[in-house]
């Protein structure tokens, strides 16, 4: 006796029941100028109804006109959107799922740092993002939390994901020993949904789980199914029934996601109910199966697989194992330069094709080689999506805004904005080149994929960055370039990092500004006395590199040597010789001359280029005296200038 078991809690939640009632009331209306913004769920044949109603989905505000109707999803929304409407003049039908909104409140209202436990690219957790007043952590798993950094978090959740993640991510925080205030938003109707899903699944032969292929929480239950009863199937609607599969079992449990209508639910259970073949009927529909396909049609839009019957110049004739032929042009094929059909093609050869027309005009089926090849292209856009993967494009020409790159046989459009990760003013420039982008949004219903190059830069640059935090060390001596000046010091960028050189690093000598001994650009080699990667902050050091000059004075300088020097600061008592960079001399005002002085100032000036002999060294004090008047020869005509001051010792001790 075959019986067919529905979970508990299968089809509509109240926020996707209550989003949809208020599409259809504002569609019943009949405003002019309604949309969608995104699709209002993850179900095709829901979206293609409102569609037929009026509702037009759009991607962003700017695809809208002034005083139209937009109607927010049940995932919601970030607080910019309302921002943005309320200055347009548009008008917001909300149909945010109140536990999403909840979410939405608490984010906002809070100044701590906000953790959001789920997938980043979800349109909920998105929404979730855009309340935050600062930026918010999101993670999905244990590794992820295991890597963030930051401390004292206010934790939420993605309304639909499954309470495993939730205590993945506690745990791996308590591992770190971080501090967090836990809000557990899992929507109770999501568990519940969860928990009859799974144990319909530990009870049946065969599991059914219906909903739409880009719903994260059918995706989810279908998760769940499978991990209990391993003969389970995601169905989008009954033309995906595995009915053979359903013919063989006698207990099949069906679960079904939020945003699955009741209809399609029915259905699919109507149509399993009407399979009561036995075995020996089952050899007899597989007969018929084959007669069928050989009278039916295939369907335009349809991929078909045929023999090659005959190849011309013009075209490429194709048994499909119909009542038709399938005619492919060489219109709809993509040859190298030279090539021909009788190169690319041999009778008996398999291909696939997409049909184009199922009438060509001459009792034809027309298929097409380039659409099955923009097909493909179009999933390994969308998988580059979802994987968050890297695509290779070509900047074909420069349009209003943007430019429009080629993937394959598939155009997408690249915003200025994301052209470039720095303000680009003339996209002309990148027609030709070949970048490296990744894909921020595809509406293929449309034709439609918008490709980034400036995300892939920010990764590879976050990379990079990762690297050098992950291989520098404090005292390491690395090559930088000089970037810009303060007053206070030089930024200096080590290969991706900018680190501060501060003014009292640079030289063992005092400087009144770093442009006195750096210029922008100039690369140096630099010490690192400190690093905070959790404050992105990286103290260098130059004068590191050469030794202090107290500590090598003896090498270098003895009383009695006659040095060169720089006068860099005068005072009544005397002036103050730079030696070298960090090591200064007094020149007592005794010393300056062999007459008596009576104003320094008359003698020296700041800058000036001396000569004067070492008369003390005092390591302990960490003074040198000096004397200018030792190195020059007292005047013929005053022999006894030499023992004249009697009284110079006084002066000396006076000053």
């Amino acid at each position: 006796m075959k019986e067919i078991i529905r979970a508990e809690n299968a089809g509509f939640c109240f926020g996707v029941k209550q989003a949809i009632e208020k599409a259809e009331r504002a569609a019943e209306e009949g405003s002019e100028n309604i949309y969608s913004m995104g699709s209002l769920i993850h179900n095709e044949r829901v979206t293609e109804d409102l569609e037929k109603r009026g509702i037009r989905i759009i991607s962003s505000l700017e695809d809208v006109p002034s005083g139209s109707e937009v109607i927010i999803r049940s995932h919601g929304e970030g607080r910019n959107l309302y921002t943005e409407a309320e200055k347009r003049g548009i008008k917001l039908v909300d149909a945010t799922c109140p536990f999403v909104a909840k979410i939405h409140k608490l984010v906002y209202e809070t100044e701590k740092q906000v953790v959001i436990v789920g997938d980043r690219e979800h349109p909920e957790v998105m929404g979730i993002f855009g309340w935050c007043r600062k930026p918010a952590v999101v993670v999905g798993s244990y590794d992820e939390a295991l890597g963030v950094e930051e401390d004292d978090f206010f934790i939420v959740t993605q309304t639909t994901i499954r309470e495993a993640v939730l205590e993945s991510v506690i745990k791996a925080f308590d591992e770190n020993g971080k501090r967090y205030e836990v809000h557990n938003t899992i929507c109770s109707a999501t568990s519940k949904r969860q928990e009859s899903c799974r144990k319909l699944a530990e009870n049946s032969d065969l599991m059914i789980v219906v909903g739409g292929r880009n719903s994260s929480n059918t995706k989810k239950l279908y998760e769940i199914s499978k991990k209990y009863c391993a003969n389970s199937y995601f169905v989008e609607n009954i033309e995906d029934l595995p009915l053979k599969e359903v013919q063989k079992c006698n207990r099949i449990g069906i679960a079904a996601g939020a945003s699955t209508p009741e209809c399609t639910i029915k259905e699919v259970i109507a149509r399993m109910s009407d399979v009561t073949l036995e075995n020996n009927e089952l050899n007899m529909n597989d007969l018929m199966d084959e007669i069928e396909k050989s009278l039916r049609l295939p369907r335009s839009g349809e991929i078909v697989t045929g023999k090659v019957h005959q190849v011309t110049d013009k075209e490429v004739i194709v048994n499909l194992g119909c009542k038709k032929d399938g005619i492919l042009p060489v219109a709809e094929v993509t040859l190298e330069d030279g090539q021909t059909l009788a190169d690319a093609f041999k009778v008996d050869d398999e291909i696939q094709a997409k049909v184009i027309k199922t009438d060509d005009g001459d009792g034809g089926i027309l298929l097409s080689k380039k659409k099955l090849e923009i097909s493909a292209n179009w999933d390994e856009i969308v998988k580059a999506l979802e994987d968050k993967t890297v695509l290779e494009v070509k900047v074909t020409r420069p349009v209003n805004g943007g430019v429009i790159a080629e993937y394959k046989e598939v155009s997408g459009f690249i915003p200025l904005s994301q052209l470039s990760d720095h303000y680009v003013e003339n996209a002309e420039e990148f027609v030709g080149q070949t970048m490296e982008v990744r894909v921020s949004r595809v509406d293929q219903r449309r034709n439609r994929a918008v490709f980034s190059h400036k995300l892939f830069l920010n990764e590879e640059k976050e990379k990079l960055i990762a690297e050098i935090w992950e291989n520098l060390n404090v005292d390491d001596v690395v090559e930088g370039t000089v970037m810009r000046f303060t007053d206070y010091g030089a930024f200096v960028d080590i290969g991706g990092i900018d680190g501060l050189l501060h003014i009292s690093e640079i030289s063992w000598g005092k400087l009144k500004h770093p442009q006195e001994v750096l210029s922008i650009g100039q690369k140096i080699n630099v010490k690192v006395l400190s690093m905070n990667r959790e404050k992105g902050k990286i103290s260098l050091g130059l004068k590191q590199n050469q030794p202090e000059p107290w500590s090598v004075i003896d090498d270098n300088y003895q009383v009695g040597q006659v040095i060169e020097g720089k006068v860099v600061q005068i005072k009544e008592y005397g002036a103050f010789v730079e030696l070298e960079p960090g090591l200064d001399g007094l020149v007592h005002i005794s010393e300056v001359a062999h007459k008596r002085v009576g104003n320094i100032n008359d003698e020296l000036e700041v800058g000036q280029i001396v000569t004067a002999k070492i008369l003390e060294i005092d390591k302990e004090r960490k003074r040198i005296s000096l004397s200018i008047r030792e190195t020059i020869e007292a005047p013929a005509e005053e022999p006894a200038e030499a023992e004249v001051p009697a009284e110079e010792p006084a002066e000396t001790e006076e000053a």
